[in-house]
Parts: structure tokens; sequence; C-alpha cells
């Protein structure tokens, strides 16, 4: 265990850090046309406000992560927040100079407002009759924040996976907010396979007896089907190599085969343990609104082309991908490239050779480090 003392002095860590809340009264007027109000959004900062508020920079959180980004909330945490290895004295994010907030995205149940939320008028968790929300919406809830904060405009914001659709819905939907735009291991929309990989862990979930119509708060929790979904979506996270890497055909016992339905491979038991260690601190529901957000995605929209929706952008880009994420492949940012040069944008381009799959931007410090503080410092005006 660490003492107070090692995690606060820690080379190129923020130390311990505490998340905050903030409430705005709202409505706020959802995509759908539901209204959704008061709004609570958790978040975290880390580094120091400048004087004329120039040097904020959002992280955007993906599907199961969350305010979170950096440092230990204890000296006894096991991990330290989600990013740690980019948000720091002298990382990527380097909070000796910059400002890095994050927020739990709306919908989440992380200490932002969401189905697990009590809802005021009934006095009861929300559950399914939350309202469907998107990732505009997201962002909309985001607006208030920067707002608290007294920020009029971020220098930057960033993301990997559902965070890169955050990041680009920023620029599209505030332009003259943001100035950098970092999105990472992403998509312009969400695709038919991406589509149908959230819909079968939502079944999974509702197919869990424990669903209840999503009506569970206080009673048995739909952990199998939970388990289940992320399963799924671990899988998804992988490449064929990484997998191949980490397990191979390696069983869990010397005793060869035991031709049976239990643990035999390693790859089980890992997926597994993935699946019943996010029940422990994920919402079911939340599962089955976030991906529902993600799936609802489509930057192309309303027009139809890409390139017209992104022609309002005012951000300059960078746009990262990794060669064996098959999730969110390489071809799908650079059709973001494509339409931001089609429109005249300034946008840098990296395509990171890696075996990690989609998980690289979990993972991949080093090459990650020198592309985003190269950005950083010298694409700025």
């Amino acid at each position: 265990m660490l003492d107070q003392t090692d995690v606060q002095t820690a080379p190129g860590s923020v130390g311990l850090v505490q998340t905050q809340y903030f409430t705005f009264p709202g409505p706020l007027r959802l995509a759908s046309g539901k209204e959704l109000g008061p709004i609570t959004l958790a978040y975290e900062t880390y580094g120091e406000l400048n004087s004329d508020r120039s040097n904020a920079i959002l992280v955007e959180h993906a599907l199961s992560g969350d305010a979170h980004v950096a440092g230990r909330h204890h000296p006894d945490d096991r991990k330290p927040g989600w990013w740690d290895m980019m948000v720091g004295p002298g990382k990527a994010l380097d909070t000796t100079k910059y400002f890095v907030i994050c927020a739990n995205c709306i919908g989440g149940c992380m200490g932002s407002t969401g189905p697990s939320s009590i809802n005021p008028a009934t006095g009861r968790p929300y559950a399914m009759s939350f309202p469907v929300i998107t990732i505009q919406d997201m962002v909309e809830a985001e607006t208030y924040l920067l707002d608290h904060l007294g920020i009029e405009r971020v220098l930057c914001v960033i993301g990997g996976s559902m965070g890169g659709m955050r990041t680009l819905q920023w620029a599209v939907s505030h332009p003259e907010r943001v100035r950098l735009a970092i999105p990472i291991a992403t998509t312009s929309r969400h695709t038919a396979q991406a589509i149908a990989f959230d819909e079968v862990g939502r079944q999974a979930i509702m197919a869990d007896p424990n669903w209840n119509g999503g009506d569970y708060y206080g009673g048995p929790r739909p952990e199998r089907g939970l388990a289940i979904a992320r399963m799924i979506g671990h899988i998804t996270y992988l490449s064929d190599e990484a997998m191949h890497r980490k397990f191979g055909r390696n069983l869990i016992r010397d005793n060869g085969l035991e031709f049976g339905f239990e643990e035999e491979f390693q790859v089980q038991s890992y997926l597994r343990y993935q699946g019943d260690s996010f029940v422990q601190r994920f919402d079911a529901n939340s599962y089955l609104y976030i991906t529902k957000a993600m799936d609802y995605f489509d930057l192309t929209q309303p027009s139809g082309s890409l390139k017209k929706e992104l022609s309002r952008v005012r951000a300059k880009f960078l746009v990262i991908s990794f060669t064996s994420d098959w999730l969110y492949p390489t071809y799908q940012s650079r059709e973001i490239v494509t339409a931001l040069r089609h429109n005249n944008a300034y946008v840098t381009f990296a395509e990171i050779t890696t075996p990690h799959g989609h998980d690289a931007f979990l993972l991949e410090s080093r090459q990650l480090t020198s592309l985003i503080s190269n950005f950083l410092s010298y694409a700025v005006d």
C-alpha cells in the first residue's frame, strides 16, 4: 500500500484527486425531443486554469470510462485513473501547462445523471423511464459544465472510442468553442457490424431474468447478462494477434482436455474475469443507454454528407488510428480525414502500428505521447 506522501510525490502523478459534482436545473432538450433535468455531472480537474482561461483540455471517456482520468482517490487505490499514462506532470497532457477536465457522461453510472439516478418526479430510479440519449446530448450537457467553470473556449477536446465520437461532435456542434480536436480510434458513424455487437450485448442484458424490464434497483441485478455483454464487447477491443500472443490455446490446468463446458482455455477464464469485474462497477441500464447512443451516432446526418457536416468545424485536427483496430478500423478514420481535407481544414493523420487492437489507445503511451505533445505545442495559432 502507498502512503499519501508516496502518491502525491510520485513522478508524473497528479497525486490524490477528488471527484466533484455540478448540477444544473435544466431541462436539457434532447435530440429525441424529450427533456431531462435537473442534471448532475461528475467531473474531475487536474492542473490550474491560467489567467486568460486558454489552457483547458477536455478529455472524453469511452463507453465504460468515467471522470477519474488520473491520480488516485485514496492512497490504497489499486489502480490510478483510466488514462493516468497520459495525464500528469511531463506527460502528453502536461498538468504543469494545461488544465485538464473530464466529466462522466449523462446516461452513465459514475456520478452523473443516468437511469440509476432518482427521478425527482417519482422519487424512484429512472430505470427505463430515463429518456434515450445521444452523443450530441452528452456534449450539450458538458457545455453547461464549461460555462460553470468559466471556460468559453477549450484549447483541445480529446478522446478515444466513444470519447472520439464526443470529440468530433464537440467540433461540429460548437466550432467556436474548440481550438484543437484529437479523435482517437473512432468513427464518424457506427457501422452495421458495430451496431450488431451492441445489440447482442443489449439482448444478453434484457434476457437476464433479473433485468425485470429495467426495474431491478433494490433487488437482484442482471449481472449474468451484463457480464456476457461485457465479454462480447471485450472481444472487439482486442485483436486476433493480441489474443493469440496473450492466450494462444493455453489451458488453465495442465491435465489436458476435460471434454466439458467448464473453463478450460485461458481465454475463457480471462473473459469471465472481465465480465465478473465489470458488473461490480457498472449499471446494466447505463450499458443499454450508452451503447444505444453510440449506435445513433452518425455525423453524416442530416445532409447525408460527412464532408458537408464537417464543413462547419473550425478546430485543427489530429486524427489517430491503430493498424489492428477492427472495431473502428483505419479506413473509418481516413473517411474523417478526407472529409476534413475537402473542407480545407487543418488535419494531421497518424496510424500507429500495434498488435493491441482497439484498446491500443489505452496502451500505446509512447507513440501517443509523442504525437499529442507535438500537436498541442505546434498546432496552436
